[in-house]
């Protein structure tokens, strides 16, 4: 970054001088005189020279300054090393040298510098090593690279960007002219000679370039006749105009033969030509008293922010703002104050939402100017942070912006650029996934499980790493699509697929899973089949419950069958055993033939242990009464292995896994559909044909902790009122005393009754049938 602080630019020395003829000293006078009149490129040539004639440490001290100056950084540490190795080197002379090696990348060095001299690190308090390596070793993760189309061998920088996709920057492009005559003084004497080059480094002076969306380079053309140096470029798009530094040609001022120049903002309309029209200076300017450039328009907050090394500052060039309206009427200008300014420079504002950008050579950095930020906030300025590495080197680091669509570019002058300025845009290196893993409780999951990450493409293992909170920690590629897997023994194991980097405007991708323990034996139907007596064969009113049960294992494959096989008590008890084994095995027998492995049905059997009713040995009971006996009990279960780590359903994603009650009810909705209860005209005792239809609903209630059942009590429409209403009321407690002996708790279940107010057949309207009246004659069943 050239020299902008008190003389924003200078121009040129020309003429040669047939070297050869001059004495040593007078090659040295010469020497200086271009240094003093800051032409560094000719000056350290001309150092160089005399050195090669005569070696004086003095020599080689002003070339490697001269050199520094005009961004040779390279050449000045040579000079430097020669200066070092001369006895007559002192402590400033090694800190130069030590500076300069950091410019050329070799910080790490330095230990190895000190070694062969007399020093050691705390000889040289001005520099802060430890800051360095720590600055220097905390990388972001991001990368830098050369802005496409705009880079040259001279200097480009300060990129700008407009609604449109247009970039503006400035740039001294072009051929190199080498001095040949005496060069235009610029920055502090009025003594203007050319107005051809810049005398700084023999470069053409900087013009505003404007690079537009389909890639078409022009420069824009300013109506100011005396402007050489144009830079700067900042756009106020409300009003079609743009702010920039300038540096005029000044070559009179009033009451003045001896006087100092010095740069100015101007603002001007941009024509569709691309000439600056209209222009106006910024009534901060004082070109002989003070520079003023750096302009940076925040429209959003009516400010405009610039440097400046007006008197009453912190030292060197400060950053201001003023505020404006939109007529355009300027307010009083603010320093930013001590958080942001030092005795030093600060320059290149920007802002972007409530964070301000500036660069400085004041505040502890890696070297040169470096780039901080700020937050805005209504009292001030505060927490400063230097960006650190790579946004930083050890050269100058400036001109930090952040788009509208949210890229970033700055410019700089480090190692590795194609010219002596370069704009770079920054690209996120990595992506961090911060993954929080909670249970059902909302709390973040402090102990341990496993997280494997990979990339799709190649399947590449990715590091991840909890920090103390807990949370799952990586950084991920950008353009790039992700595995994750979450396990823990005992909880559904959490697969995401979805991970992805692709088009990711933000540095972070968040994620939050729940980690859910698995309802291990969690009974979700249950059903029975009944048996002929002294048979195992499956019968046909069996099968589509068998069927039906199938289904669904085949579709779920987390879910497995417990069969309990049962017999009446006529016969012996060893028969009855090898009997009730027959009829569980004709179960799986009949499973099998769907795919359905035997390690998927698990099978007891009880003989005639465990009676569905009071029909024991020598008890007098119905046909009706030993057929409920004779029955294989189906239980099917999800996750009935606890040694097994199951990954999560993929038909249950979705679902509040937290909520076992509702786990699974779309599939019990599949089968735990019962049929009404009927009874007989004017009562209220359950027919037999029903007690089957209770005896699945007593497994059920039994099994299936989660339901509660709610009964609903109905006559047909013929009598009276109230006489329905208590016929209701008696069936509906026929069915809730049925299932309480059958051991049912009573206070899962609720009963109402309503007479003869919600018929199945309005007979009240319509002619019915009997068997129209018997379907209003009901218990109603609802499982929950």
């Amino acid at each position: 970054m050239r020299k902008q602080i008190y003389f924003l630019f200078l121009i040129f020395l020309v003429g040669t001088f047939p070297i050869q003829s001059f004495a040593q000293n007078r090659l040295l006078r010469y020497a200086d005189k271009q240094k003093e009149l800051e032409n560094y490129q000719h000056a350290a040539e001309t150092y160089e020279q005399a050195y090669n004639r005569t070696p004086k440490i003095s020599t080689a001290r002003s070339a490697a300054e001269a050199y520094s100056q005009v961004q040779d950084y390279e050449k000045s540490f040579d000079w430097w090393e020669k200066v070092i190795t001369n006895e007559e080197a002192e402590r400033a002379d090694y800190s130069q040298y030590l500076t300069a090696a950091m410019k050329v990348g070799k910080a790490d060095q330095i230990d190895e510098m000190l070694k062969g001299s007399s020093f050691d690190e705390n000889d040289f308090p001005e520099l802060d090593f430890d800051l360095i390596r720590a600055m220097s070793a905390k990388k972001a993760n991001v990368k830098l690279v050369p802005a496409k189309g705009i880079n040259t061998d001279g200097s480009d920088f300060g990129l700008k960007t407009d609604n449109e996709g247009n970039k503006y920057f400035s740039s001294d492009r072009g051929n190199i002219m080498p001095t040949d005559k005496k060069g235009v003084r610029l920055d502090a004497k009025s003594n203007l000679y050319s107005t051809e080059k810049s005398s700084f480094n023999d470069r053409a002076f900087f013009g505003i370039y404007k690079f537009d969306k389909d890639s078409t380079l022009s420069k824009l053309t300013s109506d100011l006749p005396d402007a050489l140096h144009i830079s700067d470029p900042c756009l106020m798009e409300s009003q079609q105009i743009i702010f920039y530094s300038v540096f005029r040609d000044v070559n009179k001022i009033k009451g003045s033969r001896e006087y100092s120049l010095n740069s100015e903002i101007f603002y001007s309309k941009i024509r569709p030509d691309g000439t600056l029209s209209d222009s106006k200076p910024f009534p901060i300017n004082s070109i002989t008293e003070y520079g003023v450039m750096n302009p940076f328009v925040d429209e959003q907050n009516k400010r405009i922010y610039f440097s400046s090394d007006k008197p009453g500052g912190k030292g060197g060039f400060d950053i201001y703002y003023v505020t404006y309206d939109e007529e355009l009427k300027f307010g009083e200008p603010v320093n930013l104050g001590t958080n942001i300014n030092t005795a030093k420079n600060e320059r290149y504002p920007s802002v972007n939402g409530s964070t301000f950008y500036f660069s400085s050579n004041g505040l502890p950095g890696l070297g040169g100017m470096d780039i901080f930020k700020a937050e805005i906030s209504p009292s001030g300025f505060k927490n400063v942070q230097n960006l650190g590495s790579p946004y930083n080197s050890p050269r100058d680091d400036f001109g930090y912006l952040v788009t509208k669509e949210g890229k970033r570019y700055l410019s700089s002058d480090r190692t590795g650029g194609m010219g002596l300025d370069d704009i770079y845009l920054i690209e996120d290196l990595f992506k961090r996934l911060i993954a929080r893993v909670i249970d059902c409780d909302d709390n973040i999951i402090s102990e341990e499980f496993t997280t494997t990450l990979t990339k799709k493409e190649g399947a590449v293992g990715i590091a991840s790493l909890r920090n103390t909170k807990g949370e799952i920690l990586a950084d991920l590629e950008p353009e790039s699509n992700f595995n994750l897997k979450i396990s823990k023994k005992g909880y559904f194991s959490i697969q995401d697929s979805t991970l992805s980097t692709i088009g990711l405007q933000d540095d972070i991708l968040e994620r939050e899973y729940k980690l859910v323990r698995i309802p291990y034996n969690l009974p979700v139907l249950v059903d029975i089949v009944y048996y002929d007596l002294d048979k195992a064969q499956i019968r046909n009113d069996a099968e589509p419950v068998l069927n039906k049960i199938a289904e669904l294992m085949v579709k779920y494959d987390f879910l497995d069958l417990a069969v309990a096989s049962h017999t009446d008590t006529r016969a012996s008890v060893e028969y009855n055993r090898i009997l009730s084994e027959k009829r569980a095995r004709a179960v799986k027998d009949h499973l099998s033939k769907f795919g359905i492995s035997e390690n998927r049905v698990r099978i007891d059997w009880f003989g005639k242990e465990k009676l569905a009713n009071d029909c024991g040995d020598g008890v007098p009971c119905p046909e009706t009464k030993h057929q409920l006996n004779r029955r294989s009990e189906l239980v099917l279960e999800a996750f009935s292995d606890p040694n097994r780590e199951y990954d999560l359903p993929a038909s249950l994603f979705g679902k509040d896994l937290c909520d076992e009650n509702a786990l699974f009810e779309e599939i019990q909705n599949e089968m735990n559909s019962i049929p009404a209860v009927y009874f007989d005209f004017d009562k209220s005792t359950i027919r037999a044909v029903h007690e089957k239809d209770l005896e699945r609903v007593t497994l059920m209630m039994k099994k299936l902790k989660n339901l509660q059942l709610y009964l609903s009590g109905h006559t047909d429409q013929r009598g009276n009122e109230d006489y329905n209403m208590k016929l209701a009321e008696r069936r509906a407690k026929a069915v809730l005393e049925y299932l309480v002996q059958r051991g049912v708790e009573a206070n899962r279940i609720e009963y109402k009754w309503f007479g003869k107010s919600q018929p199945i057949n309005d007979c009240g309207t319509i002619p019915c049938t009997e068997n129209m009246h018997q379907l209003n004659r009901r218990t109603e069943l609802r499982l929950k």
